[in-house]
């Protein structure tokens, strides 16, 4: 979790820095692997779709790295500490990552489909992490994932909160990949305080 998110946020940043006139705000960050002028409806596009290189390469190789090592982390968490529900999120998480890699957006409806599923998914495995830690860290994760649903519901709803569409895309992606390096460091850390004291059949 730790290397996924801290090699995805160093890449998101190199992406935007070789993007001719890349804005955070007006801009989206699947934009990054290809830039399709959006219309009504994802499966009409109002003009031809732009790959930019090598932004394009950087953005999709580090988003599928980052599920990758998502997918280890899941099976990590469920072979070795038995947190069921939690390996299950991270594993959708990771899964879904890896599909914004592999359908950019000259994909739509299979990149639409994916990245919800990883926007969605991390939210939620953040809020559960409160279960798992303890504090101050299940307040950051709780607060983390609160902060990303609350922006699924603003782009869900269409409302930018005066962010642009790269901004309020942002305010979901940034609090999970801060909790994501948080959560990885955290679990890293030796020292009997990294599990919760309950009983292994009882972990979630």
């Amino acid at each position: 979790m730790f290397v996924g998110a801290a090699q995805f946020f160093v890449g998101l940043l190199l992406a935007e820095a070789l993007y001719p006139g890349y804005s955070i705000s007006g801009n989206y960050i699947s934009d990054l692997g290809a830039t399709c002028p959006q219309s009504d409806a994802w499966s009409n596009y109002a003009g031809p779709c732009v790959i930019h290189q090598p932004t394009a390469s950087i953005f999709d190789g580090s988003v599928i790295l980052l599920g990758l090592l998502l997918v280890i982390a899941a099976y990590v968490f469920l072979r070795f500490v038995r947190w069921r529900i939690f390996a299950i999120l991270l594993l959708f998480t990771g899964l879904g990552a890896v599909g914004v890699g592999v359908f950019p957006e000259t994909a739509p409806l299979a990149h639409e489909l994916t990245s919800d599923i990883a926007f969605i998914f991390a939210a939620v495995s953040a809020v559960w992490a409160y279960r798992l830690t303890r504090a101050p860290m299940n307040y950051f994760s709780a607060i983390l994932g609160v902060v990303s649903l609350a922006a699924i519901v603003l782009v869900e709803a269409n409302a930018t909160a005066g962010l642009g569409v790269g901004g309020i895309e942002r305010m979901i992606v940034y609090p999970v990949i801060m909790w994501a390096v948080g959560f990885g460091a955290y679990v890293m850390a030796p020292g009997p305080d990294v599990v919760p004291a309950v009983p292994r059949s009882s972990r979630l």
